[in-house]
């Protein structure tokens, strides 16, 4: 949407709309139409993502023919229908990648309206320039806004926030009310959001609503500015109201929905309004909340114009979801089991010894072997198994695409701990190290990623403990698919 578009269509003009088969005068009225109807289509497009978002319903809902609809569509935003709402779509996973999620990126395409991971990764790499995965390692909030490469950058970054917020601001949660705005659709520009307010308090004077107890002026951003370019970010300049209050168009109502906020107190420059948005989000992760879909909004409690140092205070207020409910960050630490549990690809322990029904336990892992050999011939590089460990036997089954990358799977069973687990190796050290920096330096969690170098390992998961020796074919089946989901999850993240 261009930064300009919604300003110039708020003039009064008098254009003309339309081929030369099928003209229309705009006028005044009819512009205000315009705005209003496609406003609260962009509304639904953003509440409805996840839905079947077709021509044909669209413009039912603001009663045109899907033609004249398509026409004024583009008109008043300056982009088609469709990649309006592909737009929004592909910034609607870069905000979720943006702040974590457990969700894959074909999980996220088939959610969000495309046909599978590949082709999401295909048009966000055309709007971004960089796959989603790599979007997310570089982008993501984490815990300290930005991706971490030592724990001690980590630990000073986190400890500089909190120092900073206890200076600045008091952060709390609360449950807040459905609350009633008025407002104005403002496009980029962030420079002439004074322009909006004036526009819109203009407006309020004629309708004798500014002379109300504890009227408040709320900013209201509809886009993220971290994933949506600064001239397309959509947002409201809104001041509260009451609920039966009339508007027209332009003007709308905007409501805030009731529910659970992280609520950042703050007083402060206006040079300091990314510092402390920042700060609020770290505190979200670092307090083991979990964002939620809702509006996103800054609430103002003075005039900037009259404070002695020209100083905003204000609320800004996050939507969390219910506290004291497990999020995705806690809850991921809290399933992982420890590294004892994992596959012993470190240290060996001269202690243990191989189990009395060896014998048995390898003819199941040679069973593995020859069972994965046969059902993928041809795109996966099988190898011998390895026997020169007392506490462990493995053997690599590698994906081509891995192969190339000198990389390796490998499946591996722990006699002393009964259990089958699987790996991501580098063919040597220095492709170890070098996997194993990419994997530690970025914020994703799906599997176990080692402390330190001591085996072969970059990243690790355990495929099953205490496994059936009655039944080879069922074990086979079950170790097939948790292999090849851990497979698919790293040739996902890798983008190869």
């Amino acid at each position: 949407m261009k930064a300009d578009t919604i300003p110039k269509t708020l003039l009064r003009i008098n254009t003309t709309f339309g081929s030369t088969s099928n003209t229309i005068k705009m006028n005044d009225n009819t512009e205000k139409t315009y705005i209003q109807r496609i406003d609260l289509i962009i509304d639904f497009i953003e509440n409805n993502l996840v839905e079947e978002l077709s021509l044909e319903l669209l413009s039912k809902k603001v009663h045109y023919s899907p033609f004249h609809f398509h026409r004024v569509f583009k008109f008043i935003t300056g982009e088609t229908i469709n990649s309006f709402i592909i737009r929004k779509r592909i910034e609607k996973i870069a905000a979720i990648l943006h702040v974590g999620t457990n969700k894959s990126i074909t999980e996220l395409a088939l959610t969000y309206g495309f046909s599978s991971g590949n082709s999401l990764s295909r048009a966000f790499k055309e709007f971004y320039g960089i796959s989603p995965i790599a979007f997310k390692s570089k982008n993501k909030i984490s815990k300290i806004g930005v991706n971490t490469k030592l724990t001690e950058k980590y630990i000073c970054r986190i400890d500089n926030t909190l120092n900073w917020i206890e200076m600045n601001g008091q952060i709390e949660i609360k449950k807040l009310s459905e609350i009633t705005l008025i407002g104005l659709t403002h496009i980029g520009e962030f420079d002439k959001i004074g322009a909006s307010y004036e526009k819109l308090a203009k407006w309020m004077a004629t309708k004798d609503l500014l002379n109300v107890p504890n009227l408040k002026a709320v900013t209201v951003y509809h886009d993220n500015p971290r994933v949506t370019d600064s001239s397309k970010v959509r947002l409201s300049t809104c001041f509260t109201a009451h609920e039966d209050v009339p508007v027209e168009s332009p003007v709308k109502k905007v409501l805030i929905k009731e529910g659970y906020y992280a609520v950042g107190a703050f007083e402060i420059a206006p040079d300091s309004f990314s510092k402390a948005w920042d700060s609020t989000c770290v505190w979200v992760l670092e307090n083991g909340y979990e964002f939620e879909d809702g509006h996103y909004f800054e609430l103002y409690h003075n005039d900037h114009r009259t404070h002695p140092e020209h100083k905003f205070i204000v609320d800004i207020c996050i939507p969390i979801k219910k506290p004291n409910t497990k999020n995705r960050h806690s809850s991921k630490k809290s399933e992982r089991p420890d590294n004892d549990n994992l596959i012993p690809c470190g240290k060996q322990n001269e202690e243990d010894r191989i189990q009395k029904d060896y014998k048995k336990l390898f003819a199941c892992i040679k069973g593995l072997r020859t069972y994965l050999k046969k059902t993928y011939p041809i795109d996966y590089k099988t190898g011998s198994i390895y026997q020169g460990n007392i506490n462990f036997s493995y053997f690599p089954f590698t994906p081509i695409s891995l192969k190339n990358q000198k990389l390796k799977i490998v499946i591996v069973f722990s006699y002393n701990k009964m259990q089958f687990g699987i790996c991501l190796a580098g063919q040597n050290r220095q492709i170890q190290k070098k996997y194993w920096d990419i994997f530690r330096n970025s914020d994703w969690n799906k599997y176990h990623i080692p402390n330190n170098l001591e085996g072969f390992s970059i990243v690790e998961h355990l495929l099953t403990e205490h496994p059936n020796l009655n039944n080879f074919n069922t074990l086979y089946q079950h170790l097939e698919t948790e292999a090849m989901k851990f497979i698919r999850d790293i040739i996902e993240v890798l983008d190869v």
